[in-house]
């Protein structure tokens, strides 16, 4: 046995003995072993360095809260730093690594910044690191990077998969300890569907450490038998391993399982985390509730743990926390370690109780010191003795290992990760959970409840009220008697600890000790939020869970306030860290994003269209024939034949929206630039879009269908920004309109069909009468087509100057409508075209796009400036775009731009420079933002954006491309090089 094994008890398997190796040394343990249990139980009580100081620190609780006992596990790609020993199950061969030390955990330099600590007090950094501002690059930004951080990450390729799922549950149980499987027992009994999610690997919880009987079985026999109970039902999921990590809109929860963090060789094809997103009905909160710990000197010394850690360890773990303990409490719990200490044989030197008054019957070995306080730990890397301060006096006690217990803090994170607040309880001198939690309750010790049979019974009743909610008919499940229950009535919390001489620890992780945060408020950041940053408490991976109550209470104490008065910071998911595997999914390598292939996409396959990555989506580039040598000249053949004859191309990757409602006319009237409250229904209209700065965000056009109902177009690249602008502005700006929005992008095939015999080829199709006179310029309608086969929607607009129309149908139908207008254009020369194509089309005619809409300009910039309506009482960006800056004289506008020999050419992002000017930025006036060979023009052609681009049409420049060496005699020009008149369109 090893040296803290006790020889019998606990819940792992002896029969089934693991080796494994920590900071390469070979050491055993059992199955069922936690790390830290198993380095507990080897006599491992230096596991790590804290943080900033680098002093020595232990194993100071049995869950996810913990501190200090951060390894990196694994090797090669499978490397993964910052794990808890405290939730890493021991398997055969695990290699485990000490982390934030050099060369050495025994003996690491970095241990000598406890000398520097009189100058690395709270704030530091803020007074430190400012002055002088030449030291920040040469010394002090690479050494703050050098300390940044815990574990480091591994460069190789991770070898295993990750997935993601989705589950729906009428009820959802949060925790399996007593309140847990109470609840989770009634609601599966019942025939509701029921998912329980518990972070251990064996679920129960708190029954796990306990020595009290339930129905005659032990406690942690009968979590057993509930659990296989559930595990046998059909309508029950139970997922252990699982961390709900956080509670969203909908009463969606999200939760990460680790299904093969417990192995040394995951199975193939099965992943290592699974990420759930579980939409539940309702939902039961039964996380229990986190120990706290006491803040005294030293009180971070290796031996020094929670009580209820040390509980878990004898009883779950069957491994002692020292040879001589002694027990610190405020509260009746540390009786019931004590009491299991005895009976398992460790020696117990004191219990050291602050209650004067405590009314609790001891009648064991060990010595009871009431009204007395633990002022300080001595020791090194290890503990060797406390004091024990009591009416002013202190004396000293040899012991090597010390639990603490400080009361208890409900887990109500989950609670309150949409908007509520904890709420302060001087009753239970703890934050409880907001009330009035839509879709979540709340059972057993979260709740402030305690004992066993009182969390059981709550759970039951709970689950059973939550489901009659949904209308079944339940009775709360029963259990037999519990013997040896132990209620822990609430005691008053103690935050200051008198007669301390060495550094009280508040944030283990951090390094954060008591005289910071008096400091902090000294200094005025005594609210609670910046006293956070100032001082880095609760900053850590374990986000406060142990640190911030007490922290809370000390602030209180130095400002003179109540609990309630300083509140808490936010809390926000994620619970636990999650991995960037398990939210990463399967999208990663081939799969890193998704592929969007629109509905016309087997259409241009087929029709030997070359594809291009457009965003997400694969967009047709252009369509090759044979004898076509280079895509350039497949590309001229589109342009001219559009020109000559027809086109089609595949528009269906622009956005789509719609736009629902009887104020839906004024919301676009607010939206756009232009005014759209008196567009007629039928017709479609051109709309700039604008920030609240008043720069162009995005344009496209906007059709009324119906009375109330309008179909958006948006650019490709900003679909899901605009649907995500307009969300915004319906629930946040203007609640009060009526007002519904669907992103439709995904429901209609949409294709452009342009050049002079358009209508010809489309009237084979269309029953409706689509003559200029019955469907005129941006016209927009639904349309019957194939003799009353099916309906689309037919819009008259243009992005290549041509008679051209856009028809959206059903994206099932997508494909055979393309092929039917194809055929019915071959007699008229109709051919497939793509972006390159459409690119070129659009800069002869002079239409932006965002190579244009760069984020810098207004609508005056690009000859807009009348579709700024100065008669609608407001929309977006009115206030702002008629700043100063915005109307000066020299700002870049929108201009052609031309080579004077067309046999020369030149590129996208080349700058203008006035004619004579050297070739420096100092004369740079401005760029060209799309080029592109016209095969109309028989040159190259591009737009630009220049200083006083307007009031330049004719002047010669250089277009210099500083990149290349290139220079390029030029002269700007109107930016319409085709048809300036715009007589094409209305045809």
């Amino acid at each position: 046995m090893t040296s803290y094994r006790l020889p019998k008890g606990g819940l792992i398997d002896r029969q089934s003995p693991l080796s494994f190796r920590f900071d390469g040394k070979a050491l055993s343990g059992f199955s069922g072993d936690s790390l830290a249990s198993a380095l507990l139980a080897n006599g491992q009580r230096l596991v790590a360095r804290s943080f900033k100081y680098h002093r020595p620190r232990g194993i100071l609780t049995a869950g996810s809260a913990e501190p200090n006992a951060l390894m990196t596990i694994g090797s090669g790609g499978r490397t993964e730093p910052n794990t808890r020993a405290t939730m890493q199950e021991l398997y055969q061969g695990l290699e485990a690594q000490s982390q934030n030390r050099w060369p050495s955990l025994d003996l690491d330099i970095g241990a000598l910044n406890s000398l520097l600590s009189p100058f690395l007090g709270a704030g530091f950094y803020y007074k430190t690191f400012m002055w002088p501002g030449a030291l920040w690059e040469k010394l002090y930004e690479p050494f703050i990077r050098k300390a940044a951080g815990l574990g480091k990450a591994t460069y190789e390729a991770d070898p295993d998969g990750y997935e993601k799922s989705w589950a729906h549950c009428d009820l959802l149980v949060i925790g399996a300890g007593p309140a847990g499987l109470g609840a989770a027992l009634t609601a599966g009994r019942s025939g509701a569907r029921v998912i329980v999610v518990d972070e251990h690997a064996l679920a129960g919880g708190s029954l796990l450490a306990e020595t009290a009987s339930i129905g005659g079985a032990t406690a942690a026999e009968f979590a057993r038998q509930a659990i296989a109970e559930l595990e046998s039902l059909p309508n029950v999921e139970v997922l252990t391993r699982t961390t709900a990590f956080g509670w969203y809109d909908g009463n969606v929860f999200g939760a990460v399982q680790r299904v093969q963090k417990h192995v040394a060789t995951p199975k193939d094809n099965v992943p290592v985390e699974r990420l759930w997103r579980i939409a539940a009905k309702r939902a039961l909160l039964a996380t229990g509730t986190e120990e706290r710990p006491l803040v005294f000197g030293g009180n971070d010394i290796p031996g020094v743990m929670m009580a209820g850690a040390a509980r878990s360890y004898l009883n779950r773990y069957g491994v002692a926390f020292g040879k001589r303990a002694a027990v610190f409490t405020t509260n009746d719990s540390g009786y019931a370690l004590a009491r299991d200490l005895e009976g398992a044989g460790v020696e117990l030197a004191a219990i050291v109780d602050s209650r004067a008054d405590a009314a609790i019957a001891w009648s064991g070995k060990a010595r009871l010191v009431k009204g007395a306080f633990v002022s300080d730990a001595k020791g090194g890397k290890s503990l060797s003795g406390i004091s024990i301060w009591k009416d002013g006096k202190s004396e000293t006690l040899d012991v090597d290992a010390l639990a603490v217990s400080g009361g208890f803090s409900p887990i109500i994170h989950l609670a309150c990760h949409r908007g509520g607040r904890p709420v302060w309880s001087d009753t239970h001198s703890a934050f409880l959970a907001p009330t009035k939690l839509n879709g979540l309750s709340l059972a057993g010790a979260v709740k402030a409840t305690s004992g066993i049979a009182a969390c059981m019974a709550d759970g039951a009743a709970q689950a059973s009220a939550l489901l009659g909610e949904l209308g079944f008919k339940v009775e709360p499940a029963t259990f037999g008697a519990v013997e040896g229950d132990i209620a822990v009535p609430a005691a008053k919390a103690v935050w200051s600890i008198p007669g301390i001489k060495g550094k009280a620890f508040v944030d283990f992780q951090n390094d954060v000790h008591r005289k910071d945060l008096g400091l902090a408020v000294q200094e005025g950041y005594g609210h609670v939020e910046l006293a956070k940053r100032y001082t880095t408490t609760g900053m850590a991976t374990d986000q406060g869970k142990l640190s911030n109550v007490n922290a809370i209470g000390l602030l209180a104490e130095a400002r003179g306030v109540s609990p309630a008065d300083v509140g808490t910071t936010t809390f926000r998911p994620f619970y636990t860290p999650v991995s960037f595997g398990a939210l990463t999914g399967a999208y990663h390598r081939d799969h890193f994003q998704p592929v969007r292939k629109s509905p016309l996409h087997d259409w241009a396959a087929k029709n030997g269209a070359k594809f291009v990555e457009t965003g997400l989506w694969y967009r047709s580039s252009w369509f090759p024939r044979d004898g076509e040598t280079s895509w350039r000249e497949s590309v001229d053949r589109e342009v001219r034949n559009v020109r000559l004859n027809a086109g089609l191309c595949d528009v269906s990757m622009l956005g789509k929206i719609e736009i629902v409602g009887a104020d839906a006319g004024e919301f676009l009237n607010r939206i756009y630039s232009n005014g759209f409250a008196k567009l007629p229904v039928g017709k479609a209209r051109y709309g700039l879009m604008l920030r609240e700065d008043g720069i162009v965000y995005d344009d496209g056009t906007t059709s009324r269908i119906e009375e109330n109902r309008y179909f958006m177009t948006t650019t490709t690249a900003y679909a899901a920004g605009v649907m995500n602008h307009l969300e915004f502005c319906s629930q946040a700006l203007w609640p009060d309109l009526d007002v519904r929005l669907s992103s439709v992008t995904d429901q209609w095939a949409q294709m452009a069909i342009a050049g002079p015999k358009s209508r010809t080829i489309l009237q084979a199709i269309v029953d409706d009468d689509i003559s200029n006179e019955a469907f005129p310029f941006l016209a927009a309608r639904d349309v019957s087509l194939f003799s009353g086969q099916l309906r689309g929607r037919l819009f008259r607009i243009s992005f290549s100057g041509e008679l051209a129309y856009e028809l959206a149908v059903p994206a099932g139908y997508g494909e055979s409508v393309a092929d039917a207008l194809m055929d019915a254009g071959k007699q008229h020369g109709i051919c497939a075209y793509g972006v390159e194509a459409l690119s070129v089309l659009r800069i002869e005619k002079g239409h932006v796009t965002h190579n244009e809409l760069n984020g810098t300009v207004v609508p005056a910039d690009l000859g807009f400036g009348k579709m700024v309506s100065a008669a609608k009482p407001d929309f977006i960006g009115k206030a702002m775009v008629d700043r100063e800056g915005l109307v000066a004289e020299d700002r870049p506008q929108l201009v052609g731009v031309v080579p004077l020999d067309p046999a020369q050419a030149f590129r996208t992002g080349s700058h203008i420079l006035a004619k004579d000017a050297a070739a420096t930025l100092e004369n740079d006036q401005g760029y060209v933002t799309s080029s592109c060979y016209s095969p109309h023009i028989g040159s190259t052609i591009g737009l630009a954006l220049v200083k006083r681009g307007s009031q330049r049409h004719g002047e010669d420049v250089m277009i210099w491309n500083g990149l290349r060496n290139e220079y390029t005699p030029g002269r700007l020009c109107s930016p319409v090089f085709f048809d300036p008149a715009n007589e094409k369109l209305h045809v």
